[in-house]
């Protein structure tokens, strides 16, 4: 099953960092990513978004192989290259695969000047291997919406928020003591 992550960054630079860093991911088998496209805010009332894969360079160059191919059965390849491409282009540009363009556009809004945002769609999440790679970005990033499981969302917002997706340790100075049915307690000295 598909999950959906949106992660707001402070900076552009760490949003377009952690699309890349998915894409290697994906390399070494921790996810399976079915879209990542990052929304940027140069100005305001203006957002871009940029997609990872271009559909319509992607029909083109299907259309081109399958319109040669027909064309130079009907003795024409050039032709049937060009009108190919053309068709191509215009379905690849039609096409919406993964993320919802619509639904992008919407939290693209909200997005503010000068920052940016990551909207993951994948399979087959890692989330143990990929904390790590998320881990760097601690601080400078946040959750803006997932349909991971509550437990995944609030470890994934711990670790952008700075405890790593861990639970958080008892400061330095506190002693630990044992309740009656015997999980582990803090308990400060001063007590």
């Amino acid at each position: 099953m598909s999950q959906l992550i949106v992660i707001g960054f402070d900076a552009e630079a760490d949003a377009f960092a952690l699309r890349q860093e998915l894409g290697a991911a994906q390399k070494e088998y921790l996810l399976k990513l079915e879209d990542a496209v990052v929304v940027t805010r140069p100005t305001e009332g203006e957002y871009q978004l940029h997609q990872a894969l271009n559909l319509t360079g992607a029909g083109a160059l299907t259309g081109t192989f399958w319109g040669g191919l027909i064309g130079l059965l009907f003795l024409n390849p050039l032709a049937g290259a060009a009108i190919g491409a053309a068709s191509g282009a215009l379905a690849g540009s039609a096409t919406d695969y993964g993320i919802n363009d619509d639904f992008i556009r919407q939290i693209g809004k909200t997005v503010p000047v000068g920052s940016g945002a990551v909207f993951i769609l994948a399979q087959d999440f890692n989330l143990d291997k990929l904390m790590p790679r998320l881990e760097k970005y601690e601080g400078r990033a946040r959750v803006i919406q997932t349909s991971l499981s509550d437990a995944d969302e609030a470890r994934l917002r711990e670790a952008l928020a700075g405890t790593g997706g861990r639970m958080p340790q008892p400061a330095e100075g506190a002693a630990r003591g044992t309740s009656s049915d015997g999980a582990t307690t803090a308990v400060s000295e001063g007590s």
